[in-house]
């Protein structure tokens, strides 16, 4: 399995209760309608709670202000991945979760990338 993780943080003018909605009622549903054209194995939305516990943790590590949530999903292969850029369905599918993403998601400011779990302590 791969994962790709992508690193949200919402559009500058979005409220967090309105970012967290939109990306779980609007887009979620819309990467299950395209699961299988994608190859989706799994979809996991992380949202990100901002409260005095994350203020204290922030504060402890010196760490800069968190993103909004991150995306996490799986593929059965790095293959799988990429033989989507090689399917006009995929590459239609992939586009029209983009344009979401342009309606919520401060792209500029959200890395994106694969790796693979390694799991220490399961």
């Amino acid at each position: 399995m791969i994962k790709l993780v992508f690193c949200l943080k919402r559009l500058p003018g979005l409220s967090v209760e309105d970012f967290h909605s939109y990306w779980r009622n609007i887009h979620a549903p819309l990467v299950v309608r395209h699961k299988c054209v994608l190859k989706i194995r799994r979809y996991v939305q992380f949202h990100t709670s901002v409260d005095a516990l994350t203020d204290r943790l922030r504060g402890f590590r010196q760490s800069p202000e968190p993103y909004d949530g991150i995306a996490e999903i799986w593929y059965e292969s790095r293959d799988a991945l990429v033989s989507l850029g090689r399917d006009p369905d995929a590459k239609t599918a992939s586009r029209e979760l983009r344009e979401d993403e342009a309606r919520f998601v401060d792209l500029s400011a959200s890395p994106i990338w694969i790796g693979e779990d390694v799991p220490i302590i399961s």
